[in-house]
Order: C-alpha cells, then sequence, then structure tokens
C-alpha cells in the first residue's frame, strides 16, 4: 500500500509517499481501508523532533483520525464484519492484549495511540482492534466521521469528566477556529451551556457565532479578561477550555468567577505560563486542572451524541495523502477552521 512515512526528524522534506508491507490483522483486529484522516498538530511536532510521546518510533506513519471501510478482520473478531463504514478510536488503552496493538495502552506513562506512537491513517489502510472501531450512520459522511475522534473527544473528557461543565454555566473557548475547539463550543452549547468564544481573525469568530457561540472576540485585538468580565456582568466565567497555553493564560484566570475552573488540554503558543496574582487564584479558589487521556469508555457515548444529529462536522479543506507536506503547512500556519482532511 502507500503511505505517507518518515524516517527522520526534521521538516517536511522526511515525508515519503512510498510503498509500505500492507497490515495484516491480528485475531481480534480489523483492516481498515482509509477513506479520511484528519491532521492533528501533533503529526508535526513529532515530525519535527519538537516532542515525542514515550514509545514515539521511526519510522512512523502519522494520522490519529481515520474512517472508512473495513477490508479484514481477523478470524476472532465479532460484530465487525468486511464492507462496515467505521471511525477509529485511537487510544489503544484496554485493548485486548490478542490485538496486535493491544495489551500496551494506559491512559498515563506510556500510552499506545495509533497515529501518534503506532502507524496512522497517512495511509491507504490502518490497523485497528476490532472493539476501537464504531459504525458510521449512512447519513453520514465518511469525511465529517474522521473529524471525529481526537478534538471531540478532548472537549467531552474536558469540559465533562474534568471541568465538570454543567448546564446554565459560562464557559470560554479559545482559538474556536480549531478543531478541539470547534468541537467544544458545539458540545457545551448542546450542554445548555452559555459559550465565549475567542479567535485570532474576526473571520473565525464570525464563524464560532455560527456554531452556537453566543459572544466572540478577536483575541489579538481584544483585552480577554475584561470582556469576559463585561459579558458576565462582573462575574466572571465559570470555566476556561483552553488549548492555546502560554498566550492566553493569565487573561484567562483573571476571567474565572469565584470557584472557576481553567481546563488545560493543549500548549500550542508554547510550555510555560505565568500566574498574574496568586492572591485572586487562592482567595477566589480557582481551580487549575490538566485534562489528561479520555478512558476507553468515553468514547462510545461521545460518538452516539455526536450521531444523534446537530452538529456540524467543520471540514476546512482536503488534500491528496501525497500532498501532506502542503496540508501540514496550511495547519502550521493556523489558516484554517476545522479539520484539514488527507485522502488516499
Amino acid at each position: 500500500m502507500k503511505a505517507m512515512r518518515y524516517h527522520e526528524s526534521g521538516g517536511a522534506e522526511v515525508l515519503r509517499y512510498e510503498e509500505v508491507p500492507d497490515p495484516e490483522p491480528g485475531p481480534v483486529d480489523v483492516v481498515v481501508d482509509v477513506v479520511a484522516a484528519a491532521l492533528n498538530r501533533l503529526d508535526v511536532v513529532q515530525r519535527n523532533g519538537w516532542f515525542t510521546l514515550p514509545g514515539f518510533t521511526l519510522p512512523h506513519i502519522a494520522g490519529m483520525d481515520v474512517a472508512g471501510v473495513v477490508s479484514e478482520v481477523g478470524p476472532e473478531v465479532d460484530g465487525v464484519a468486511v464492507g462496515d463504514r467505521v471511525v477509529v478510536d485511537p487510544s489503544l488503552a484496554g485493548a485486548d492484549g490478542r490485538s496486535k496493538l493491544g495489551g500496551r495502552g494506559r491512559s498515563h506513562g506510556e500510552p499506545v495511540i495509533i497515529g501518534a506512537t503506532a502507524d496512522g491513517g497517512y495511509a491507504e489502510r490502518c490497523l485497528a482492534p476490532a472493539s476501537h472501531v464504531y459504525p458510521v450512520p449512512h447519513a453520514m459522511s465518511l469525511e465529517a466521521a474522521a473529524t471525529f475522534p481526537t478534538c471531540w473527544l478532548a472537549a467531552a473528557h474536558g469540559l465533562f469528566e474534568v471541568g465538570g461543565l454543567a448546564a446554565g454555566e459560562t464557559v470560554m473557548v479559545h482559538a474556536a477556529g480549531s478543531g478541539v475547539s470547534v468541537a467544544a463550543v458545539q458540545f457545551a452549547v448542546n450542554a445548555g451551556a452559555t459559550v465565549l468564544a475567542t479567535a485570532g481573525t474576526d473571520e473565525k469568530c464570525r464563524r464560532a457565532l455560527e456554531l452556537g457561540a453566543a459572544h466572540v472576540l478577536n483575541n489579538r485585538s481584544g483585552d480577554v479578561a475584561e470582556w469576559a468580565r463585561e459579558v458576565t456582568a462582573g462575574a466572571g466565567v465559570d470555566m476556561v477550555f483552553d488549548h492555546v497555553g502560554t498566550a492566553l493564560f493569565g487573561s484567562s484566570l483573571l476571567a474565572l468567577g469565584i470557584g472557576g475552573r481553567l481546563v488545560s488540554c493543549g500548549n500550542s503558543s508554547g510550555d510555560e505560563a505565568v500566574v498574574p496574582s496568586l492572591g485572586y487564584v487562592f482567595r477566589s479558589g480557582i481551580k487549575i486542572l490538566g485534562s489528561g487521556h479520555y478512558r476507553p469508555e468515553e468514547f462510545g457515548p461521545a460518538w452516539d451524541t455526536f450521531c444523534a444529529g446537530g452538529f456540524t462536522a467543520a471540514v476546512d479543506s482536503v488534500f491528496e495523502l501525497a500532498d501532506a507536506a502542503e496540508a501540514q503547512a496550511k495547519m502550521l500556519d493556523s489558516d484554517f477552521f476545522g479539520k484539514i482532511l488527507l485522502k488516499p
């Protein structure tokens, strides 16, 4: 099969569109013919060697978000058949030890993740445990399904499992054009929360309103903390859902009201942050919560909610697999809204 693989760390020049062996399923595995795979920032971070997850090895095929059609099943697979349209849960925590990818995945420490520490969807075919594929409704395109796994699970886990977001609360979501924030805005609105969304351009702010945000701010020209106080009549927001990190961390803390919580699930603008007022943090009972990885049992319910309808799977653009370097460059420039897809 053809795959986009790299054998050493570096810039886009290390990507090779090359022939690689077809995956062969273990007893409880399936092979998925990839119809669409979505890009994530980790794809580039690991390619460049800026950061790699424990257990990462070279050569590597990236691509954590995969949707396609089952083309082969292992002899002990039950409930999944050749021809099924599926989306893949890339986190292999809890995978059956009989799987070629099983017995190693953990929620913390050294997680095994398709497309991150195991070969992923930048290829014509992808191996997955049968327990980690979910049927895609016929009314949903496989391209839409490919936007779901990492972003929508990160949003659901951070907002609800970690942050405890409840109906009637206010939540600020940064970088509204990113895949995870597109998901967070919609999941929060669906849960009955009021969303304040920030983004780096007026156009992304406008599109966040279309997704259900009640208030928006261009965070490159406005004061996030001051704006949050104005919108909430001085109370501050109940939660900030943040994967930006350094650039907005301090103002996010000051935007929180009494007992507010900042849920951190990323660091796209940097890994160091300054707390502008420790006094405000302890006097106000502010909580800073690291989101961590979602648990295996969270994927199914979140997928069911997504399939129930009413959500927008924002696809920014679609590239041929051979043009993965161009697609990654677009992502690094932040010139997108939603997800960028590759198609073999």
